[in-house]
């Protein structure tokens, strides 16, 4: 029987999706040039060129594009018998979930409902770096992320979107912006504002960490953070801010902190829990109806409409 090369296919999978060997490392967590060897082992099996990169960009070749329409959805049907054949055999793949910054009393309740109705499943969690929301789902370290949206990555579908939550600037009692109660976004401009490390998309950052207000003011950002935790340090410290949301700055009371209120923003913040389109445990539509208090069968790929905001400043459910 050949040898199936699963990890060249898998390399190409992915790099057909980002036309971008940086990018397909991040995601395989490997180097780029481990990238480039699966890809030139690969090719040399086949016999046939599937990539051409220049300096400028990385494309597929025509045969290689015909290669990945073919492989595609074998290599997904692949994933369900074997993930099949381990659930027949008693040792069900665990479902693996990360969530990033904070995982508060909505989704831990929700998650031990889920293991009680749920004990033949093992249920797995890792946090999720502050920087790189959709790396590990993207790469198959993880079945679904409960991450800040938007999200537009292709093959990523959003499961269920919790209620969106008013923004907040976490600053220390002696920042100048801390004397008022609440402020219009363009007074981020008077801010030093923390960034984020790591390979998190550009419209994800301009929503969650941006560099210009909404009239097109610059706010700088000359520090940046790993962590929630790290960031919220950071603007204990007096020179700098970090803008967060309100169920964070609700569970996260600081003697040396406190939290204004932002608007002017074109949306608030919102959760979601996201998964693979192609690739999902029939376990995660269970789990996206106890967010959403639904029946699995009315779960549907989209994000619900906001619930009203009570006169708390709270939101129903």
């Amino acid at each position: 029987m050949p040898d199936l090369p699963v990890r060249e296919l898998e390399c190409l999978l992915v790099l057909a999706e980002e036309l971008h060997f940086g990018r397909t490392a991040q995601r395989l967590r490997v180097s780029q040039s481990r990238v480039s060897q699966l890809v030139a082992a690969l090719e040399r099996k086949i016999g046939t060129q599937l990539v051409e990169r220049t300096s400028r960009r990385v494309t597929l070749t025509d045969r290689g594009a015909d290669f990945v329409d073919q492989v595609r959805p074998a290599y997904a049907r692949l994933v369900e018998l074997v993930d099949g054949a381990r659930r027949e055999a008693g040792q069900a793949a665990p479902i693996r979930i990360g969530f990033q910054g904070l995982a508060y009393e909505t989704i831990t309740w929700t998650l031990t409902r889920f293991t009680q109705e749920n004990p033949d499943v093992a249920l797995s969690l890792r946090e999720l770096p502050l920087g790189d929301p959709f790396g590990a789902l993207l790469a198959g370290d993880i079945d679904a992320a409960i991450a800040l949206l938007p999200v537009r990555e292709p093959g990523l579908a959003v499961g269920f979107a919790f209620p969106p939550a008013p923004r907040m600037l976490a600053v220390s009692h002696g920042h100048p912006l801390a004397r008022r109660e609440r402020i219009d976004a363009e007074a981020l401009a008077e801010a030093d504002l923390v960034s984020v490390d790591g390979p998190a998309p550009r419209y994800w950052r301009d929503v969650h960490f941006p560099r210009f207000t909404p009239l097109g003011k610059q706010i700088a950002g000359t520090v940046r953070a790993t962590t929630l935790q790290e960031g919220m340090t950071l603007a204990a410290t007096g020179r700098y801010a970090m803008l967060t949301c309100r169920p964070v700055a609700e569970r996260n009371q600081r003697a040396d902190l406190r939290y204004v209120r932002v608007t002017g923003f074109d949306e608030e913040s919102r959760m979601a829990l996201i998964w693979r389109s192609a690739q999902r445990p029939a376990q995660l539509t269970k789990l996206a109806a106890l967010l959403g208090g639904r029946p699995a069968a009315a779960v549907r790929e989209r994000i619900p409409r906001p619930s009203p905001e009570r006169s708390d400043g709270r939101y129903a459910r």
